[in-house]
Formats: C-alpha cells, structure tokens, sequence
C-alpha cells in the first residue's frame, strides 16, 4: 500500500543520520592540548571536564616514588612466588629455563628464600649453582634472599638508586635496577645513553607525544599518563630515544601506581637491548606491592654472549 504520508517517511529516515552528526562531532572534538615545560600533553574530554591541574600532576609524575616503593615493600613482607625464566637461543628455541615456587619468610628486618620446589633445564646454572646468564642474576638480586639478609627497611627517602662506589658487575645490576624502577630517569655511567632515558626533560620532550586519560584499570579509577616515541623521527633523532613507550596507571585518590607498561631499547658501539616490561600491583595489609611481572629482553654486551630471556613473576599469599 502506497504511504499516504511520504514526508514522513523522509523523516524517519533522515532522522537517525541526523542524529549520528553530534555524536561523531564530540568524538571528533573528544580531545585538547596544553604545553608544560615544552612537552605537547593531549587530554581527553573527560579530563578537561574534570579541570585536572596538569603542571601539578606532571611533577607528580616526575616525581612518584611509589613504584620503587611497592618494591621495597617486599623486603620487609612474607610471600609466595611462582618464577618462570626461559633464555633462548638465535633460532627462538630454548635452550635453558627455570621454574620454581619459592617463598620468602620476614620478621623484625630480616628475610630469607626458601625454594619450595624447583625444575631446571639447560645450562641456567653452572656447577656451583651460580646463573649463566644475566637475566636470571637480575631476577634474583630482585626476589631472592638465599641467604639471611637483616636490616632491611621499606624506606624510600634516603634509599635512592645509585651507582657511587660499584663497579663491575654490581653497578651494571644498579643501572639495571635504575632502568626497571625509575625508567623515565637519566641513567649515570651508562655509555652513550646518559640522560636519554630522562623523558618528561625538557630536551627530550621534542620526540615524544603524551597523553592523559581517566579509566578504570584492575578495578581501581585511575589517572592513565602515557608517553610515546613520535612517528616518523629520522635516524639521528631516533638515536637520541631510550624508552620506545611508557603508560602508568595511577589511582585518582593516594596518585600510588597500580600498573605500568613500558620499552626500552637502544643500539650503540659496544652493546644493544631491546625490553618490554609489565608490572601489576595490590595491596595486602595497608603495603602496595607487585602482584604480577612479565619481562621479555634481547641484550647484546661487548665480550658477552647475547642474551633473549623472558621471566614471569606471580606474587602472592603476602604477610606481615
């Protein structure tokens, strides 16, 4: 049957265009700028609806300890831990790996490793049971108390990272540290890289694009502050970059950070790496610590054999 009313059918149809039109604007406008110390921040709607003070949350972000401080919180703590490390060789095989639950007793400033089970494969250990390899070193410098260790405090102020007074192998450990716990901080006594890793400097701002954002993440409300290495950066400005991306998920109301992801790499004369690190946090009796860590790495040092290594650290079962 014919429609009597042939305008309105043209409205019936038109309408749900039209109504498309200022949805497709808002998300097309979703987004501002501001400029802080030279660095191009890109906020979202939500954030500029909510007047975030910017400047104040960049020192903030500068500045957090938290991260650091999660992890120093394992020292005077008791957990369990589930560790999975894996070494590859050229062809992606694996040619030696660990995987062990092993749980950590603490009291009154002192902590030690008990290994609750353990399998190896390959040639992780050699025959006095030291690693191999340098991975698997770093994990346990990180996690594992094999001997009893005492005076140990959670405190930050005062515990900086530092290369002072280390050489050799104790200072490559430290600058290792200093990349995993403080990245976004100039790195000293690293060749060639120097303040590279110093990215919310200004000197640095110039190759990379940040962003803030609001979402919920690991069911928390959490400020999302993300850094990325610009697209299209020539050779020699991409030589000035370390850190490829970072993104850090901080709580709204303490600013502690629940979660980062971020990698790093880098190609110079004498060494090359290429990480990718995932860390995931709780809190367990008032303390913030690390809950999940996934780590995958390529390294490459002068008189060294390359390195392609991943490990996996669940954390759990905390006590005080």
């Amino acid at each position: 049957m014919q429609n009597k009313y042939p305008h309105i059918r043209l409205i019936l149809t038109v309408l749900p265009v039209l109504l498309l039109i200022p949805a497709a604007f808002v998300s097309a406008q979703e987004s501002d700028t501001v400029l802080i110390d030279k660095k191009v921040i890109t906020l979202s709607e939500i954030i500029i609806r909510n007047n975030v003070d910017i400047p104040s949350f960049i020192e903030k972000v500068k500045n957090d300890t938290t991260f650091y401080k999660a992890f120093r919180n394992l020292r005077v703590l008791s957990f369990t831990s589930l560790n999975d490390i894996r070494m590859f060789n050229k062809k992606g095989k694996v040619k030696a790996s660990l995987y062990s639950k092993t749980a950590q007793w603490a009291n009154e400033g002192c902590r030690h490793t008990t290994i609750l089970h353990e399998d190896v494969t390959g040639d992780m250990y050699d025959h006095d049971r030291h690693y191999n390899y340098y991975t698997p070193e770093l994990y346990a410098s990180l996690f594992f108390a094999p001997d009893t260790i005492c005076g140990e405090t959670n405190i930050v102020k005062g515990a900086e990272l530092n290369v002072k007074g280390k050489s050799g192998m104790a200072k490559h450990k430290e600058q290792l540290k200093m990349l995993f716990f403080n990245p976004g901080k100039a790195i000293p006594g690293l060749p060639f890289i120097g303040g590279k890793t110093a990215i919310f400097e200004e000197d640095m701002a110039p190759f990379y694009e940040y962003h803030l954002d609001l979402q919920e993440h690991l069911g928390e409300l959490c400020y999302v502050f993300s850094v990325k290495v610009k697209d299209g950066l020539s050779g020699a400005k991409r030589n000035r970059v370390v850190i490829d991306e970072m993104t850090t998920w901080f709580n709204v109301k303490t600013f502690e950070v629940i979660a980062r992801n971020y990698a790093m790499s880098y190609k110079a004369g004498i060494y090359d790496f290429d990480v990718q690190m995932q860390v995931e946090m709780t809190r367990t009796n008032g303390y913030m610590v690390p809950k999940l860590l996934r780590y995958t790495g390529n390294w490459d040092v002068v008189f060294k054999k390359r390195e392609r290594g991943v490990f996996t650290a669940t954390l759990f079962d905390f006590g005080g």
